[in-house]
């Protein structure tokens, strides 16, 4: 430990690009600056320049995935760069959003979780949340990812399934130790647990779900 980088006493600290407090942590301003700051990109490096600074504070961002899914077209080979209005849009967007990002509190023990799923067409979407003391809603952790060629095949219930597979594998630390209150527009756990006829994925899905399943409590939207 070097004792010139440590610090004693203090309420907060700026870490990486974060402030990081006791009970919660935010994105560091100049982080935030240094994408409000950027023009509109023209051409596929100043794209991954754009995606690397989104990707870095993902945690913080609803749905990023999704609001990244117009830029996709721009990445692919032989495909013309044109930043058109749809583009520009879902630009001034993420900037709107980081004009006023979440502060991301830490889980409360004994309290349950809240889990949001929900699935696009294109990418799914994931928030971790918890109730406060004063019984307000107050977000944890934001995850999304992009949907697979392979995966535009599946229905919306296996879409929901997928987001919520998805959750498990990168929140796992929080559900060991936490109850769960999933909310969803469908029941991604009943429809896994209840087919008569399982495909290996499902299958897969099923031995992941079961053991969460005695602690997990649905609420639809």
């Amino acid at each position: 430990m070097n004792p010139s980088k440590c610090a004693f006493g203090v309420t907060s600290r700026k870490f990486l690009g974060f402030i990081v407090r006791q009970r919660d942590i935010e994105i560091e301003q100049a982080k935030i600056d240094a994408i409000l700051r950027m023009r509109e990109p023209r051409n596929i490096h100043e794209i991954k320049t754009l995606q690397g600074k989104l990707a870095y504070l993902r945690r913080f961002i609803s749905n990023l995935a999704g609001r990244c899914q117009p830029f996709s077209r721009l990445m692919k080979k032989d495909v013309p760069f044109e930043w058109d209005e749809v583009c520009d849009k879902a630009f001034k967007s993420i900037k709107l959003y980081l004009m006023k990002p979440p502060v991301l509190v830490a889980p409360v023990h004994g309290r349950h979780l809240i889990l949001y799923i929900a699935a696009e067409e294109r990418s799914v979407g994931i928030l971790l949340a918890q109730k406060n003391d004063e019984g307000k809603e107050t977000a944890l952790y934001y995850l999304s990812r992009t949907i697979t060629p392979n995966e535009l095949k599946y229905s919306p219930i296996e879409k929901l399934c997928l987001a919520l597979i998805f959750a498990i594998q990168k929140l796992k630390h929080y559900f060991q130790s936490h109850s769960i209150h999933l909310v969803s527009k469908a029941n991604p756990l009943k429809y896994v647990m209840t087919k008569p006829v399982l495909s290996d994925r499902l299958a897969r899905w099923y031995l992941q779900l079961n053991n969460l399943r005695s602690h997990m409590l649905l609420k639809r939207l």
